[in-house]
């Protein structure tokens, strides 16, 4: 029987594929350091036989050894994710997303595990022209602290294919995130421009042209468990992107989405972000190797989402997103 890891699985992604995994069946033990004071994410899951939880630090291996304990398989989600974190807290960074996940992976060797899915980011493509579509091959440029760690973590993954390690590493190259989770962030685009438009804000949109590419948290719960639970492909040192090419928008083209959905949106644009990313985004290997497509479209998020904070009303926006660091975990 499968019983997965989930480093950081109390985060805005890891909540939902925690749930997702648990109404599978499968067993999921969550390792998290609880940085963002979201106990309540795993609280519900706390009575289930299924499920079990670490308070702990990826950093620390001795909390990483002792989560690892009957696991099959590990997913590690966790670190100080997003660029404006990062930037703000630009030690926590190096010590978090490069020595600590160098750590954490080292200590996974010699484990009995069968796979592990390092989560990276599409943002390593940074800055590429209108008429170039990036697939896994494609010069990475990553323009922030946050992507040119992950970038580190990746390369220090692939030299591994020199060493002797008995599990198969994964790398999945996420697209934005957007959709509902238990712990929910609002300083994600599609997330944010709903909110700040339902709270009849205006909304100030920088670079609206630019491309990005999306996709739906209960996407990256489907494909991390097909890759778990039913791949029977070895996939060692496989690299993928993870989204689907109908989700690759403009903000502009997504603004426009919302606004025929909130009447009297208020909407600004303005050019010169201090965020000059541009970048679309090929899934054709995540189709053809692996036979994934995801579910959910942008349009459909927008619905989701729409119903989801009116039913909530998620007043303290501040709450909500990786914003700030409780002072005692730094």
């Amino acid at each position: 029987m499968k019983h997965i890891l989930l480093i950081g699985g109390a985060g805005y992604i890891g909540a939902v594929i925690t749930k997702y995994l648990i109404d599978k069946n499968i067993k999921v033990r969550v390792l998290d350091n609880l940085l963002y004071d979201n106990k309540n994410v795993i609280n519900k899951f706390l009575h289930l036989d299924d499920f079990s939880f670490v308070r702990g630090d990826l950093c620390n291996q001795s909390d990483v050894v002792s989560s690892l304990d009957g696991i099959t398989d590990v997913i590690i989600l966790g670190g100080l994710v997003g660029d404006p974190i990062t930037k703000k807290y630009p030690d926590l960074n190096d010590k978090i997303n490069d020595s600590g996940i160098k750590n954490c992976i080292n200590t996974l060797n010699n484990k009995n595990l069968n796979k592990v899915i390092f989560v990276s980011t599409c943002s390593n493509y940074g800055l590429i022209k209108d008429d170039q579509i990036a697939d896994e091959d494609f010069e990475l440029k990553p323009l922030s602290l946050y992507s040119k760690a992950k970038v580190e973590i990746e390369k220090f993954i692939l030299e591994k294919k020199n060493e002797k390690i008995d599990y198969e590493p994964v790398i999945l190259r996420f697209a934005t995130a957007f959709g509902s989770s238990a712990r929910m962030r609002f300083d994600l685009t599609i997330n944010e421009f709903i909110y700040e438009l339902l709270k009849g804000r205006e909304l100030v949109v920088y670079d609206p042209d630019t491309w990005r590419p999306y996709c739906h948290v209960i996407d990256f719960a489907r494909l991390t468990s097909e890759i778990i639970i039913n791949n029977k492909k070895n996939l060692s040192f496989e690299i993928f992107n993870a989204g689907s090419d109908k989700n690759n928008f403009t903000k502009r083209r997504i603004v426009d989405l919302i606004a025929d959905k909130i009447k009297g949106s208020k909407i600004k644009y303005k050019e010169g972000d201090v965020d000059p990313r541009n970048y679309r985004v090929s899934f054709k290997k995540l189709e053809s190797k692996l036979n994934f497509k995801t579910k959910y479209n942008v349009n459909d998020g927008i619905d989701e989402l729409i119903k989801f904070i009116k039913l909530n009303k998620f007043e303290n926006k501040s709450l909500f997103g990786n914003y700030n660091i409780d002072k005692n975990e730094k």
